[in-house]
């Protein structure tokens, strides 16, 4: 059977397919839609597949090593900077490795389309020491993490599969397999095998380092790395995942006439790469994201700049791959990108029409005029948008939870006000901890919880936060006189401003919730939200 699906649905098709039990996964463009594919469909849900949204990405993968820890096979799934949150439980499961299969989903950006940086992922994989993969198209990425859970269960160790943007928003037909049942509880002989106190761990670590050589022949003889023969030896071609698609465009009927290693399994195929090094004059490197195999057999063979790439300037060092820059690369003209009609005027983004963000942008600068030395520390989701005209009511924006804390340390440095704006999901994320801190030495800040119920950046995911918000901060510890409610509306412009005001002229920790429902949630979804507040002010 054939099904029409972007790249990140296919994978999600066949991690259901594979029989996993669950998703765990915090939203995060551009890999969102492969927990929404999981929770949409229908067949998951027939199978009891779990898909609820995590606070991050840190517990989802802790859940998900839990559901591991049962004997069952489980997918998590992440943006690129979702996994340095996770990364303390990503390099331990290493070490501890698995028992039913467990797949690592990390979703780069190159160009940073939606992101604060460009980072590889494939850098953990390494860092790990654990196999990596990395879909070419649409169809790799429903075979690769079918294959991904059986590798996983045969070495014992998670797997990382690496997909980038242009593939996970992307759409082909692909051929569906069969699917399987799913695990049944069954936990792991070794007892002390999910103990990683030293005595254990030393264990666990050898034996990891011992299986290094299994894991690197796997990838050797891996079916989805491919040596293609070519007449043309004045040049070899390495091109992994995506890159390798990008390439064949500028062939018509994939004549390419240079060898070619084709990349979709790590540990880099050190055998391949010797041959095509040894059988050609020159070698292209061709990947997305860092110059990450570049430099890996740079430093394997190369003395006399034979390897030519992103680091010797043959092809952009930042910013996306794509048929026309590879073109530029062998030499062709470029002829893919059409040129931009001067009728099309380039538009940032902004807030959508009616967004409750607005009007609270519209008091934090009012209040501007009144304290010139007003710093307002922001943080990642919708609202960052305040930092753009016409409103630049942000000062700051760094990573998730970081404007709290950004808040505290610059408020004991000594600036005042000192105001810290986050969103609902983004505090249960990653905001609570900062606010602890805040609360234990009784900082004056003002802390702006910009609630509107959703996770709005990535298509309006549920909030862990809904409904809760007033509770978690009394359970932190916030005084609840200075733990306050407003409505962000332009009819409530005067009366937000009066309370904020009065906040931030207290000298300790304080709390205003704006809260009002993203625009773009359903009279349904606003219905529920309508509840659950009404249960909380109960």
């Amino acid at each position: 059977m054939k099904k029409l699906l972007l790249g990140n649905e296919a994978l999600a098709q066949g991690a259901i397919d594979t029989g996993i039990s669950g998703v765990y996964a915090y939203p995060g463009t551009p890999s969102t839609e492969i927990t929404e594919y999981i929770q949409n469909s229908k067949i998951a849900q027939e199978l009891n597949i779990h898909s609820k949204w995590s606070v991050n990405e840190k517990t989802a993968m802790e859940a998900a090593l839990g559901m591991s820890y049962a004997g069952k096979r489980v997918l998590t799934v992440m943006k690129h900077v979702g996994l340095n949150v996770a990364a303390d439980v990503f390099m331990n499961m290493a070490v501890s490795g698995i028992n039913g299969g467990l797949v690592v989903v990390v979703a780069d950006d190159p160009s940073m389309h939606s992101s604060q940086n460009e980072q590889d992922s494939r850098n953990y994989g390494k860092f790990a020491m654990i196999p990596i993969f990395e879909p070419t198209n649409q169809q790799e990425a429903y075979d690769i993490t079918t294959y991904a859970f059986y590798l996983s269960e045969q070495l014992a160790l998670p797997i990382m599969i690496r997909m980038v943007t242009r593939l996970s928003h992307s759409r082909a037909a692909i051929n569906i397999g069969k699917r399987n049942t799913q695990n049944t509880i069954k936990l792991s002989k070794n007892p002390h095998q999910f103990q990683l106190i030293p005595m254990h761990a030393r264990n666990r670590y050898q034996h990891l380092v011992g299986i290094q050589s299994d894991i690197r022949e796997n990838s050797e003889n891996s079916y989805f790395n491919k040596f293609i023969e070519g007449p043309n030896t004045s040049m070899g071609i390495i091109a992994a995942g995506i890159a390798f698609n990008y390439l064949m465009e500028n062939f018509e009927n994939d004549s390419c006439p240079y060898p070619i290693l084709k990349i979709s399994q790590y540990p880099l195929p050190k055998r391949q790469v010797k041959k095509l090094f040894d059988k050609c004059k020159k070698i292209l490197v061709l990947e997305d994201g860092a110059p990450f195999i570049e430099e890996l057999i740079a430093d394997y063979f190369d003395e006399n700049k034979k390897v030519i790439g992103r680091l010797t300037g043959h092809l952009n060092r930042v910013g996306e791959l794509n048929p026309d820059n590879i073109a530029e690369a062998l030499g062709f003209e470029r002829t893919f990108a059409n040129k931009i009609p001067k009728i099309v005027t380039p538009r940032p983004p902004e807030l959508c029409v009616g967004c409750a963000h607005r009007d609270l942008f519209d008091a934090i600068n009012q209040l501007k005029t009144e304290n010139t030395k007003q710093q307002v520390f922001g943080d990642i989701g919708c609202y960052a948008l305040g930092s753009l005209p016409p409103y630049e009511s942000i000062n700051t924006l760094i990573d998730m939870g970081a404007s709290i804390t950004m808040a505290k340390g610059a408020s004991d440095a000594g600036i005042h006000p000192s105001i810290a704006i986050i969103g609902d999901s983004t505090f249960t994320h990653s905001g609570m901890t900062g606010l602890l801190d805040a609360v234990i030495e009784n900082t004056p800040i003002t802390v702006i919880i910009s609630d509107n119920s959703a996770v709005a950046m990535t298509g309006a995911q549920d909030s862990a936060a809904s409904g809760r918000l007033i509770n978690i901060c009394k359970g932190i510890g916030v005084d609840k006189d200075h733990l306050k409610v407003i409505t962000p509306l332009h009819k409530k412009l005067d009366e937000n401003i009066d309370v904020i005001r009065n906040e931030i002229n207290y000298k300790g920790v304080s709390i205003v919730i704006s809260q009002r429902p993203c625009v773009q949630l359903s009279k349904e979804k606003k219905d529920q939200l309508k509840k659950l507040k009404q249960v909380a002010i109960n």
